[in-house]
């Protein structure tokens, strides 16, 4: 049988200020959108404003503002990022952790030290670049700049743990690198893929600064742009802005809700080794 946990004062205590927090951390989720079904023009919420039979801002929204497009361009943009950054990040890691090479770590660190270098500061460099290559109004130019160290830096710590008895056994049994890669690595490294897959996703769908800077043609605008776009000069509905930010966040919290599991468990054994 099991003993019933025994109620003290610091537990109670301590429930009660993780209630408060998660209190704080849901509230300004649950005023997006009750503020969603008003056709509020500030940010005060009146009760006498709501209406949650009225779904004009969401059809607006959906028909009217181009927002199905934008938001076309930010699945493609994040399906193409993940999957670009999974197999780069993935066949890299392998190399800096399975294959030693004349300067494999001081590459590696090298390569790190990129993650110290803030966005901001290589984005005009960046731009010059694509704009010089033809290649700003572009998905490809929306989708390169997600790709960085950190995928390689987490898959690596994992990969450490992978035994290295395993894959001479493959090679002893006539395994190719290619098959040693594909059927064992890949399947041993599935939880960290799930991680990353979830920090490319968020980095991509919630990236403003980029693709604001490197699309002019409204066809190419993802879905931060647009929802910025919702604010007119004069008048701002604020409602129909809160439509727009409940429609983008329901794609992030519903693959987070189907992947925590393995996003929770692929950081938990990415960090066995420092």
């Amino acid at each position: 049988m099991k003993k019933k946990q025994k109620w003290t004062v610091f537990s109670i205590l301590g429930l009660l200020i993780l209630l408060v927090f998660a209190a704080i951390c849901i509230a300004p989720f649950i005023y997006m959108v009750i503020m969603s079904f008003t056709q509020s023009t500030t940010l005060m919420l009146h009760w006498s404003d709501i209406n949650f039979g009225d779904f004009t801002n969401f059809n607006y929204v959906l028909k009217k503002t181009g927002f199905i497009r934008a938001l076309t361009n930010s699945v493609i943009v994040v399906f193409c990022s993940c999957l670009f950054n999974c197999i780069i990040a993935s066949m890299a890691a392998y190399g800096f952790a399975k294959k030693k090479f004349p300067g494999s770590k001081m590459i590696f660190r090298m390569y790190l030290l990129t993650l110290m270098i803030p966005g901001q500061v290589t984005m005009i460099p960046v731009f010059i670049m694509m704009n010089k290559a033809g290649l700003t109004n572009t998905y490809f130019a929306l989708i390169v700049v997600i790709l960085n160290a950190f995928g390689v830096f987490l898959i690596r710590q994992f990969m450490d743990t992978v035994p290295d008895e395993l894959l001479e056994a493959a090679k002893v049994d006539g395994c190719t690198e290619y098959r040693i890669f594909i059927q064992i690595v890949i399947p041993l490294i599935k939880p960290v893929l799930f991680s990353l897959v979830g920090f490319s996703f968020l980095t991509s769908w919630n990236d403003y600064l980029w693709p604001l800077g490197s699309t002019s043609n409204s066809d190419m605008y993802t879905l931060t742009v647009a929802l910025s776009l919702l604010k007119t000069q004069y008048q701002t509905n604020y409602g129909l802005i809160m439509a727009g930010a409940t429609v983008s966040f329901l794609f992030p919290f519903i693959m987070y809700v189907f992947l925590q599991k393995q996003f929770v468990e692929g950081i938990a054994l990415s960090g066995i080794k420092g």
